[in-house]
């Protein structure tokens, strides 16, 4: 039976009414501070025992109008208990992100972010440290370092090459070397990378990133572009795990991912950036550039626990790709593995469907080396 949305015209209200409430609602965005480069200067310039003091762009949400709005959402109206699930659930987690954004800045802003990423397990540092032990000869890089333009250019080919729908664009004071928002692309313009991390970035932003951006969009109901919940684990973790398919995934980057998780828990312990920097240089050997740019990220908005999920999400997402069959339709929107059996349901039931665009590495796998497959398996 045809179970298009056009029939239900409750579900598809709903839909709307949902989407218009909490599009736009993106933390990183929130978190992203407007004096990036001169906070970075300003540490520098006092030796590293200045601490950067971001700032960031003031919301205009009225939190409590919408937490109350979303709730007066009649879910229970929906015509399939997959459906009530799955919006109740993205509904609860809008409301915990509305939460994050009273906080920006302040002290708190940590403990809204726990509240909703977690913190990194035993079993996450332990990992972390496994990483960090694998000797630096193992993971030697071509050293020919790409620019901005040079970084624009290849990203292009690739989406091009895909027929991918995008817009890229260069960007002033971005933390990361590359951010997809919706179909947009933008590329740090102080970006300078080797050769090898640029074929994985375009992996990693253009090939899930965008990819599961495009196919939300072509779904006949918005909920996957809003995301399930805590949808980050699987999207970052799907993204490495990308990286690695295609064979770009080098023990220097798996390295930058074990010291975000060492960086966090420092975060949640010192709550001190120049401490928390002082341990990735004196303990670890961190280049001052790298070691500055990972703490920025997890201080930023007031203490970030994110980043220590990228790596868990990539052990979770080979494991999902080498076990489970409905695995592709992760790629379906900004789907989360914890409603990965519910979303299949909701495609067979054809509320939902199945995604146009497959990432190429996963569609037409590289050949994995000795050392990388060695590593990727290690991590528990």
């Amino acid at each position: 039976m045809d179970k298009s949305v056009v029939d239900h015209p409750v579900l598809a209200q709903l839909d709307r009414e949902l989407y218009a409430l909490v599009n736009g609602v993106e933390i990183l965005e929130a978190v992203a501070p407007k004096n990036f480069q001169q906070q970075k200067q300003a540490f520098f310039d006092s030796k590293c025992t200045l601490n950067p003091a971001f700032v960031y762009e003031q919301h205009k949400i009225d939190l409590f109008q919408r937490k109350r709005a979303l709730y007066q959402l009649p879910v229970e109206n929906l015509p399939d208990p997959d459906l009530i699930q799955l919006y109740s659930e993205v509904i609860e987690s809008y409301v915990d992100k509305l939460d994050q954004y009273r906080s920006v800045g302040t002290s708190d802003f940590v403990y809204d972010s726990l509240r909703y990423y977690g913190e990194p397990t035993v079993k996450d540092i332990r990992n972390a440290h496994f990483v960090l032990h694998v000797p630096n000869e193992l993971g030697v890089e071509d050293s020919v370092p790409v620019d901005a333009e040079g970084i624009l250019a290849h990203l292009k080919a690739f989406a091009d090459m895909q027929g991918y729908q995008y817009e890229l664009v260069l960007s002033e004071g971005m933390i990361a070397n590359a951010l997809v928002s919706g179909t947009r692309v933008r590329i740090n313009t102080r970006a300078k990378v080797c050769q090898t991390e640029v074929y994985a970035l375009a992996h990693h932003e253009l090939g899930v990133h965008l990819v599961t951006t495009l196919n939300a969009r072509q779904q006949p109901l918005n909920i996957l572009s809003l995301g399930s919940p805590v949808n980050t684990t699987t999207q970052e973790g799907l993204a490495i795990l990308c990286e690695y398919l295609a064979g770009y995934l080098t023990v220097p980057r798996l390295k930058v991912l074990a010291l975000r998780v060492i960086a966090v828990q420092s975060m949640l312990v010192e709550k001190d950036f120049k401490r928390t920097f002082q341990l990735l240089k004196e303990q670890y050997k961190v280049d001052d550039q790298l070691a500055f740019t990972i703490c920025a990220r997890v201080y930023r908005g007031g203490g970030f626990t994110k980043d220590y999920l990228y790596l868990q999400g990539f052990h979770q997402m080979l494991n999902a790709y080498e076990n489970c069959p409905d695995f592709h339709h992760l790629l379906a929107g900004k789907v989360s593995i914890e409603q990965l059996p519910l979303v299949t349901r909701l495609i067979n039931k054809g509320y939902l469907n199945a995604p146009t665009y497959i990432s190429p590495a996963i569609s037409q796998p590289s050949p994995i080396e000795g050392v990388s497959r060695f590593m990727a398996h290690a991590i528990k």
